[in-house]
């Protein structure tokens, strides 16, 4: 399958468009942040179990906002690295409130694409 999005940039702002639930970003948020609190505790512990847990704690927070909330499909079955990327990316537009800004210009972008 051809995929459509060829590079992070292009990516990011059709990623937005599938996180238009306030909802759904939080709980990618909170997934987001108990990664990142876990890769920390890895490097402090060398406890193998951290690691395990980093994509149970990152996934299940993001695929329960997709299925209850966006009712959409992750992108992260297509575009895994872009995915994981993005998600990074949106954790730090919302802490610096940047988010509203750029779930704009998406919404323009992708609006763009369709015509």
């Amino acid at each position: 399958m051809e995929k459509k999005y060829k590079t992070l940039n292009d990516f990011y702002a059709y990623y937005l468009t599938e996180h238009e639930n306030k909802t759904s970003r939080v709980l990618h948020f909170i997934g987001t942040d108990i990664v990142i609190t876990l890769f920390i505790g890895f490097l402090f512990t060398f406890n193998w179990y951290f690691l395990l847990a980093m994509p149970l704690a990152g996934y299940g927070f993001a695929w329960v906002g997709h299925a209850f909330f966006e009712k959409n499909r992750p992108a992260t079955f297509t575009y895994p690295l872009y995915s994981l990327a993005s998600d990074f990316i949106m954790f730090w537009h919302i802490m610096s409130g940047q988010l509203p800004k750029k779930m704009a210009e998406a919404k323009r972008i992708i609006a763009k694409e369709k015509k």
